[in-house]
């Protein structure tokens, strides 16, 4: 992404926002990469019976407009709501949480999306900017199957702007025929990434995931506002790293893994998946959940301000919130849906590789959630500086 060069972070330096990751896991085809594409009925298999389309306070919309990550929702899913709801769909995608609020900062309302799909920590400064509309939360009866240690986090108590849709981490894969040395940790990674994988290294393109290579892999804080630390980062991520870079790629599972295009990846957790699945040869590839630390994040449905459309988006939010629909979701995304029951479900379904959907305890452990702070700028730029370097 390069169109967000200078963009300055809406975030209050006074109201950081943090999710404590016990607090809710105690216990516990679409164009992708910046492209749209239009989702109709045709062609699509039979109907999903048992999800419910939202209780609307008027007729539901012929056109549901979406603004979302790349490859985050079943392409049968979406041709199934159409053929079964009505409304047809403009699914347009983004890299970044930074990339979706600079659109709807410029457009003031005039976006024309009903829907987009925020990290939690970006939804406070998304409200006190008057970006969102609040969500009514009788209007989607299938918000009890939602489980309820997912619900009233730190970023929306009362969930009153926002619903989970989905929440993951953050890791990478290797290409075994390529690398040939056992990888577990983050500094395994970037000793990897400016030898061996020189040249055929992707990296996400996100500011904190960026930032979060350096400060992992020493065991840092990756939310730390320690600007020594951080010019620290800045430093190696822009002179040592950025020259054996290949690409910036959020999605690098949807066509790099599969076309053998790179040989290390830093990746979210089901667009690995995605790509392993993918491939010709699957065992080629090797996930990896690194030590010593990582990130946990969970993303949410949200209806922007000015929404042309919003009994279509109340109709899709109920619509993936059924158990049978979200089981089709997790079975394409590979992130754990938030919906009661759906780890036994996926595992009577005999999905495949649930060991990068659903982890243990003591993985969860290690996962660090985001937040926005007094350091987010800072973070912006040595993304920006990095992608700069590397002449990508």
């Amino acid at each position: 992404m390069s169109n967000n060069d200078g963009l300055r972070i809406l975030a209050s330096t006074q109201a950081t926002q943090r999710l404590s990751r016990r607090s809710f896991l105690a216990g516990a085809t679409v164009t992708a990469v910046a492209g749209s594409t239009l989702i109709t009925g045709c062609g699509s298999s039979e109907p999903e019976p048992t999800a419910g389309a939202g209780s609307s306070a008027g007729p539901i919309e012929d056109q549901l407009n979406m603004y979302t990550w790349g490859e985050y929702d079943s392409p049968k899913v979406l041709k199934e709501f159409t053929a079964s709801v009505g409304p047809k769909l403009q699914v347009d995608s983004y890299n970044s949480n930074e990339e979706m609020v600079n659109k709807l900062v410029a457009t003031k309302g005039t976006s024309g999306y009903d829907l987009v799909v925020p990290t939690g920590p970006f939804i406070p400064q998304m409200v006190a900017n008057d970006l969102l509309e609040p969500i009514d939360l009788t209007r989607l009866p299938n918000f009890s199957n939602v489980d309820t240690v997912y619900l009233g986090q730190s970023w929306d108590p009362n969930n009153d702007h926002s619903v989970p849709k989905a929440w993951g981490t953050t890791g990478y894969a290797y290409d075994t025929t390529k690398v040939d040395r056992e990888m577990a940790t983050w500094q395994d990674f970037l000793d990897v990434a400016s030898t061996t994988a020189s040249g055929q290294v992707s990296i996400l393109d996100s500011p904190d995931n960026v930032v979060g290579l350096y400060l992992w892999a020493k065991d840092i804080d990756w939310m730390t506002t320690d600007m020594a630390l951080l010019d620290e980062a800045q430093d190696y991520l822009v002179n040592t790293l950025a020259p054996h870079v290949k690409k910036f790629e959020s999605y690098p599972g949807s066509n790099g893994m599969p076309q053998g295009s790179f040989w290390l990846v830093h990746a979210w957790n089901g667009d690995a998946r995605q790509g392993i699945l993918s491939s010709d040869d699957k065992d080629r590839w090797k996930w990896v959940l690194p030590t010593p630390r990582t990130e946990i994040w969970m993303d949410n449905w949200c209806i922007p301000k000015g929404a042309p459309n919003p009994n279509a988006a109340y109709a899709w939010i109920d619509y993936v919130l059924d158990p049978g629909v979200s089981l089709k979701e997790l079975s394409y995304i590979g992130y754990h849906t938030a919906i009661k029951g759906i780890e036994p479900a996926a595992n009577e379904a005999g999905l495949d590789r649930l060991d990068i959907v659903f982890f243990t305890p003591e993985q969860i452990a290690t996962m660090e959630a985001g937040e926005l702070n007094d350091a987010q700028q800072k973070r912006v730029d040595i993304w920006n500086a990095m992608k700069a370097a590397a002449g990508r």
